[in-house]
């Protein structure tokens, strides 16, 4: 007999899926009976919140939908802070979780892990949660969780399977093809407006946001038919490379930005929610554009939020820019086209600015001097903060972090697990403070025992040195934030890891090049000099 949990590996196996994450438990068992031999690979992470970020992680950078099987109540609970990161970053996770017998929903007389409603739960990080009521649904619901993941905005998916039906007969149906589900094009008829309208912008402007990921030939070639300066979100970093002559980073929270946005006579903002934490993170609200905005997004309610669009177009980012290069004139970027001169005004307003960093700036540029591939995956913590606005990279998904949207700690460490086996030929540098690293530590030993050779760099300001700053800012007396720091040299290396503090600059590059294969190395810098100023 075939047990619906092993059709359930088997369906998923056939669709690509070659990674779960999850942590056995007593009521998931039988969904583990199908993993031997299923050429289905499981990670154990320590914690569920650590299954949901790897498998975050590790979909950015696949590609693929991450998948995890969670147990009932407790396990659903703790991974509900990832899930959230994911919808807010529009990235697709199949969490598939057990829950009581049929007959025992919703009784509330103790049963096992019970909740009274799981799907009550997940309700607001998902794009839905079902609950299995018979064994021939299976495999019209797994098409309409990829059908969201392929064809609209990407978010979780929750599928939850009663206990007396993981264990029941599914011999009888048989193991569907793929049939992958088309993103939604663009109307011609908005798109020949909009050419129309850019054609006739003097001082146009282009802002980039995470929709755009799958599209980075067309955002290139888009930026230069418009020769628009271009504004990047944080999970649209690369889609420009270093020294595009209209790259303006993603600094448009800051003045030099700000005001080039309201001088623009045209705004396109493709797949970007124009949202605070990529657009106001300074929270006063100056972030106003001047002139018509034309906005495209595969999510119709995006169209009419955070900034009114003079012009909305529903679809797909890629389709999108692809119908706009069709009626637009192709141009090459040049340094001196007038809007590459307008975006290298920006750029030396924003150079000034950031002299303060300059020991943030020589930090980077020490790890790309040893790993000039490495992928950045961080957590909420001032290499981040200042990652943002410094670092710029060849090629999307090379640098994602927790600080933009939901902005949660401790996502930067399984995170950076997940891509890390995802893609793990490109080296994976995880950023994370010492008070984010506390929430998921226990990771590490998912790392070790999953033979992850990442670089865990924590920046270590002996606590919440953000928060502490931003009490004393606003004249509250620091409480909560002097939190005891222990030794991670010591705590990494009971993990299994390497472990090390970097003395100045010349040995953190010394660590660097001496990156095991096998196992993450932790290289502790200090909030101090030679890496901070006193």
């Amino acid at each position: 007999m075939t047990t619906c949990g092993e059709y359930l590996v088997r369906q998923l196996h056939a669709w690509g899926v070659d990674t779960v994450f999850g942590i056995p438990g007593v009521h998931t068992v039988e969904l583990y009976r199908g993993l031997p031999g299923s050429g289905v690979r499981h990670i154990t992470p320590r914690h569920e919140q650590g299954a949901g970020f790897m498998a975050d992680g590790y979909a950015r950078v696949s590609g693929k939908p991450g998948v995890c099987f969670i147990i009932t109540g407790p396990g659903m609970t703790n991974i509900l802070t990832a899930m959230g990161q994911a919808y807010a970053d529009s990235i697709p996770l199949l969490v598939i979780s057990s829950v009581n017998e049929r007959a025992r929903l919703g009784l509330g007389n103790g049963y096992l892990h019970e909740l009274p409603n799981q799907r009550a739960l997940v309700a607001g990080v998902c794009a839905f949660s079902h609950t299995l009521l018979g064994v021939d649904e299976l495999p019209d619901v797994l098409e309409r969780a990829f059908a969201v993941f392929d064809g609209q905005r990407p978010r979780p998916v929750h599928l939850e399977l009663p206990l007396d039906l993981i264990t029941a007969d599914a011999g009888h149906l048989p193991i569907r093809a793929r049939r992958p589900i088309a993103p939604p094009a663009p109307h011609p008829a908005l798109l020949d407006d909009a050419a129309a309208r850019l054609r006739a912008a003097r001082s146009p402007l282009l802002l980039l946001g995470g929709g755009c990921r799958g599209a980075e030939a067309e955002a290139r070639a888009l930026a230069a038919a418009l020769d628009a300066p271009t504004a990047l979100t944080i999970n649209a970093k690369g889609l420009l490379p270093p020294g595009h002559p209209l790259l303006l980073g993603s600094n448009q929270s800051l003045v030099p930005v700000r005001e080039l946005a309201a001088a623009a006579d045209c705004v396109l903002a493709i797949g970007t929610e124009l949202g605070e934490t990529d657009y106001d993170v300074v929270f006063d609200g100056g972030f106003r554009l001047g002139g018509e905005l034309i906005r495209v997004d595969i999510d119709p309610q995006q169209l009419v939020r955070n900034q009114r669009p003079s012009l909305a177009i529903q679809g797909d980012a890629r389709l999108a820019m692809d119908g706009l290069l069709t009626r637009l004139e192709p141009r090459e970027a040049r340094d001196d086209s007038p809007g590459a001169r307008r975006a290298a005004g920006v750029r030396q307003r924003l150079a000034e600015g950031f002299q303060g960093w300059a020991h943030y700036r020589a930090l980077f540029e020490d790890i790309l001097a040893v790993l000039p591939a490495a992928r950045f995956v961080g957590d909420s913590t001032q290499t981040v903060y200042s990652g943002n606005h410094l670092v710029e990279l060849d090629g999307a998904n090379r640098w994602f972090n927790s600080s933009t949207g939901y902005g949660t700690l401790g996502y930067g460490l399984p995170a950076a697990i997940g891509a890390h086996l995802a893609d793990p030929a490109r080296p994976t540098v995880c950023l994370i403070g010492d008070g984010g690293l506390q929430f998921t530590l226990p990771e590490l030993a998912s790392a070790v025992e999953a033979r992850v050779g990442i670089v865990v760099l924590l920046w270590n300001n002996r606590g919440y040195g953000e928060i502490k700053r931003y009490m004393e800012r606003r004249a509250i007396e620091p409480v909560g934030v002097d939190i005891y720091t222990p030794d991670f040299i010591a705590l990494a290396r009971a993990f299994g890891c390497e472990a090390e503090r970097a003395r100045d600059r010349d040995h953190l590059r010394q660590l660097l090049a001496a990156l095991p294969a096998d196992r993450p190395l932790l290289i502790e810098v200090n909030e101090a000099p030679p890496f901070a100023p006193a």
